[in-house]
């Protein structure tokens, strides 16, 4: 508090010059390097007040913050664009997913510059640099045999030709007998729903009535990494600063055992699978759209590594 008030009585003139950082903004020797991002607003919908409070307003603030430190700071987000929420945003406007991420990435920018909110980038995640390093992540698990085969049974529309995404599929909930019940949720009851468990199920395309079908998919072999990850949760709970409730849930999923995760979805809009017998299949939003933050910083320096594989600054 005494140094507070000494710098105050020496007034604003006596305060340290502020940092200008170079252009664009990379990691610098013998300077605090701070990387922020706030959580990837998806596409298919207008920001409100509840996005910006909830999403960029906090980034925006700490960055500000950390400016004002002469710390060496570069915050970047962007637009969440593919998966089956913008394919059915797409159809409901009579568009393309590609015309509606284009649109709604356009209102998105104008509102944030609205707000004056400090990203020193925003950007989006169908981009060049997005297959890239999606691609390059998945071929490395893929050689370090991280990944899985199994068969899923999914529903699929004859009449459109596809296996139907969650989101694509309409029907009776088995739990309270909900008619407009989605294939993941029910809206009334709460309760998650397999697709291929609604009754009386419709194509949201078409309205035809789906069959069962097998396809194949990838999985990530999350239990091969449990017991590494049970380490580095110990040490991190220890010398981290970790809420409860973080550490609640993250107890919660390794207490009852990691299961093999999906990655791949028969969707057209999407990062395309490089793999044969998987080529027609794209990855999993949840898989792709983290990778969001990666290539967002490749899109504004060629030198991103600098700031995401440069654990000693």
């Amino acid at each position: 508090i005494t140094a507070a008030a000494d710098a105050w009585a020496r007034g604003a003139a006596a305060l340290p010059k502020p940092w200008q950082p170079q252009k664009p903004v990379l990691p610098m020797e013998g300077m605090r390097n701070v990387l922020i991002t706030s959580a990837l607003p998806y596409v298919n919908n207008v920001p409100h007040l509840g996005n910006i409070i909830g999403c960029v307003l906090s980034a925006d603030t700490f960055a500000r913050y950390c400016r004002l430190r002469n710390w060496n700071t570069l915050y970047v987000c962007g637009t969440d664009e593919y998966g089956t929420a913008t394919e059915t945003k797409a159809v409901e406007e009579g568009l393309t997913p590609q015309e509606i991420c284009n649109k709604y990435n356009a209102i998105h920018a104008d509102i944030y510059r609205w707000f004056n909110i400090s990203f020193d980038y925003f950007g989006r995640t169908t981009t060049p640099y997005q297959t890239t390093i999606a691609q390059d992540i998945f071929q490395r698990l893929l050689a370090r045999g991280f990944l899985l085969q199994d068969t899923v049974e999914q529903l699929q529309c004859e009449d459109c030709q596809r296996f139907l995404a969650d989101r694509f599929v309409e029907g009776t909930c088995p739990f309270c007998s909900y008619e407009e019940a989605r294939g993941d949720q029910c809206d009334k009851c709460g309760k998650l729903i397999n697709a291929v468990e609604l009754k009386n199920p419709q194509c949201k395309l078409c309205r035809g009535v789906p069959v069962v079908k097998p396809t194949q998919h990838l999985f990530l072999d999350l239990p091969k990494l449990e017991e590494r990850l049970e380490l580095w949760l110990e040490q991190s709970w220890a010398t981290g600063d970790w809420t409860a409730n973080a550490r609640y849930i993250t107890r919660s999923w390794i207490r009852d055992g990691l299961k093999p995760r999906c990655i791949t979805r028969d969707l057209k809009w999407g990062t395309p699978v490089p793999l044969d017998g998987f080529r027609d299949k794209v990855f999993y939003v949840w898989f792709d759209a983290p990778i969001g933050y990666l290539s967002i910083t490749a899109n504004y320096t060629d030198q991103w590594e600098r700031w995401w594989k440069n654990p000693q600054q």
